[in-house]
């Protein structure tokens, strides 16, 4: 016998098909891709706020699968989750198989050995529904410069989604057969509750909040209430007015966030409501004669709607290996062809991949082929991470090695991330040399520790995008709000640092970039923070200076200090033009170094102090008088993307780093 789940409740007669949510899916995705394509007219891009697209796709989700459960539970009684999960396979896991096993030889021939580890750790996670996690906890930024030369990074949303469709048809089946008149009150919290967590972790944790599913879950749940009461009701609004108005401005709604949203905005909160509360008009009032309904069910918005799976999957990859390539990504021509590249090759998975998969009757077949697919993907990968990315497979020598970079734990110990040698013990009985700063530091620290591990204990406190300072706080630039992590890693490092005596600390990093917000190419606007005076909070030269001077001052009556000055960053990625016979010859002029870092060089000169040296590390690279920085030579790069030294770069300037540590060990 049915288990009603409210008394009375009318037979369902809602159509299962509506060829209008295809429309909306086709533009959710055109959003997405347009965006991720970063096309450009009149110097700007239209499609900024194209990345609500996902957002679109998550309600429509919520909405269809929460009618699937609960139709099931209310005309069978009962709800089989062996054959809900198996339709999800079917739905999800062949596409997305299909276009790993295609990436696997371009991965293979194109990516270099760092880069390609990082590929295949995101694949991997990706195949055990985490990517979002692998993608927040590796600190990358969506929607960054580099996002777009991970191949896989869009796989975030497909991990959450399959999160919810693991957990979110448990939850409901249990209230639905325990709690069945509280299930609107259930919905109702789980929306309320995830949105106020989503609003408030944008502006306190923009990465968490935008990756994981617990800012997420509203956007679903708000399909779920509409997919609610439609069954309940056994229809959707029938008033004629209503149903000509709202899915108008439901419309409206979404191209507004298409066009205005930008990554300033956070996202996601109740900003976000704006996209969502479109989608759920559109959704709700639609009927058979509306102008919205005839427009979306257009055949060929319909068409796209069908593909937009399979093109989701494609054109993120498609575009990665071409920015990684440098080509067609150039200009709007180029990535229209890659686009129409990524409709084709869609088009070809729907019907011979995505298709098959749904219609074929034997779902062991289907499983079988998915279990030897995913193995040999497994097998691929695993073998990529036991062989540091293979390094000899590369023509370039001396390609920076997996473990240049390693990270500053928040918690108060050493080190943190991929450690080698154990590089971040404290306490030996040898010197120490503390290596403190950003990325840039990281990228000499391999070559360094194996120069001099003999003789001192090495300890390398570096983090992406860190610089200590004290007497000043950070800014989030996009939140106007203090960064409070910083404030907790600095004190971290603080008790190291007071710690330390008769040690020779080094320090440097980008820092003309945090002294100045100064950096190649206007890249400091892609960093969204500032340091401020600590009692003003604004920006002030001066009081920043002092805060640098007075750091350095303060370390030196203990220790000796190496003043690493400023390292050139060229701005091109001379390892992606990939392999000897597509190097490109390339000039880096001083004069363009120096308009970046004169004022930090100028900030180094005027520091007097007995024990504080100087190590000019870009004199390593750079003549002044023929106004040229060498890049590369016949056998190497000097720098491995455009703005951190190669393992090559790190020697160069570990050389100058050497003859100081020398000095002061004979004095």
């Amino acid at each position: 016998m049915p288990v009603r789940v409210w008394p009375r409740a009318p037979k369902i007669v809602v159509k299962n098909y509506r060829p209008e949510i295809d429309g909306l899916r086709s533009i959710a995705v055109l959003s997405v891709v347009l965006y991720h394509a970063q096309i450009n007219i009149f110097n700007a891009q239209p499609f900024k706020g194209g990345f609500i697209g996902v957002d679109i796709f998550f309600v429509i989700s919520g909405y269809l699968i929460t009618s699937i459960i609960l139709r099931e539970l209310i005309e069978k009684g009962s709800f089989s989750f062996k054959s809900f999960y198996q339709r999800r396979i079917r739905r999800i896991l062949p596409a997305l198989i299909f276009v790993m096993l295609v990436s696997i030889p371009f991965s293979w021939i194109y990516i270099y050995p760092l880069d390609l580890i990082e590929y295949s750790e995101s694949i991997l996670y990706s195949l055990g529904f985490g990517s979002n996690f692998y993608f927040h906890y590796s600190g990358l930024e969506y929607g960054s410069p580099e996002s777009l030369l991970k191949p896989f990074l869009h796989t975030w949303s497909l991990s959450v989604e399959e999160q919810y469709y693991v957990l979110f048809p448990i939850i409901l089946f249990a209230v639905f057969r325990y709690f069945r008149k509280s299930l609107f009150y259930f919905l109702l919290l789980s929306f309320i509750v995830s949105l106020v967590l989503a609003d408030w972790g944008s502006k306190n944790y923009p990465s968490s909040t935008f990756y994981f599913l617990h800012a997420r879950i509203w956007e679903l749940i708000c399909g779920s209430l509409i997919a609610y009461f439609e069954i309940k009701l056994g229809k959707r609004s029938q008033n004629k007015i209503l149903s000509q108005l709202l899915p108008g401005l439901g419309i409206f709604l979404i191209f507004s966030s298409i066009f205005y949203f930008d990554s300033k905005v956070f996202h996601p909160s109740f900003y976000t409501l704006i996209p969502v509360i479109g989608v759920a008009l559109i959704l709700w009032f639609t009927n058979e004669e509306g102008v919205v309904k005839k427009i979306l069910s257009n055949k060929i918005l319909v068409g796209i709607g069908l593909i937009s799976y399979s093109l989701y999957l494609w054109h993120y990859p498609i575009f990665s290996f071409c920015k990684n390539l440098e080509i067609l990504f150039n200009n709007n021509f180029g990535k229209l062809i890659l686009i129409i590249i990524a409709f084709i090759l869609s088009i070809f998975s729907y019907y011979f991949i995505e298709q098959p998969a749904r219609r074929i009757k034997s779902f062991k077949i289907v499983f079988s082929t998915l279990v030897t697919s995913v193995l040999i993907i497994i097998f691929y990968n695993v073998a990529i991470l036991l062989n540091d990315g293979f390094l000899n497979r590369v023509k370039v020598q001396n390609y920076q090695e997996k473990h240049t970079y390693t990270y500053l734990t928040q918690n108060g110990s050493a080190c943190f991330g991929r450690e080698y040698d154990n590089l971040c013990k404290f306490g030996s009985q040898k010197k120490e040399i503390i290596l403190l700063g950003d990325s840039q530091l990281a990228s000499i620290a391999f070559d360094l520790h194996a120069r001099t591990k003999l003789n001192y204990t090495f300890v390398p406190i570096t983090r992406p995008g860190y610089f200590h300072l004290r007497d000043v706080r950070l800014l989030n630039k996009n939140t106007k709000k203090i960064v409070s992590e910083y404030d907790v890693t600095r004190k971290n490092i603080d008790k190291l640092l007071l710690k330390s005596e008769d040690n020779i600390i080094i320090i440097g990093g980008a820092t003309s970039l945090y002294l100045y917000n100064k950096r190649i190419e206007d890249r400091a606007a892609h960093w969204d923070y500032i340091f401020v005076d600590k009692v003003s909070l604004k920006y002030d030269q001066s009081s920043i200076e002092k805060a640098f001077v007075n750091f350095v001052e303060d370390l030196s009556k203990n220790n000796e200090v190496i003043l690493l000055y400023p390292i050139p960053e060229i701005g091109v990625n001379l390892q992606k033009k990939k392999f000897e016979n597509m190097i490109r010859i390339f000039n880096y002029e001083y004069s363009t170094f120096f308009k970046q870092n004169k004022e930090v060089i100028n900030l180094f000169d005027a520091i007097n102090n007995p024990k504080i040296h100087k190590v000019y590390s870009y004199k390593a690279f750079c003549n002044e008088k023929t106004n040229l920085c060498a890049t590369h030579d016949d056998n190497n790069f000097f720098f491995f993307d455009g703005y951190h030294p190669s393992l090559e770069g790190a020697r160069m300037i570990n050389n100058l780093i050497m003859k100081k540590i020398d000095l002061l060990d004979n004095n």
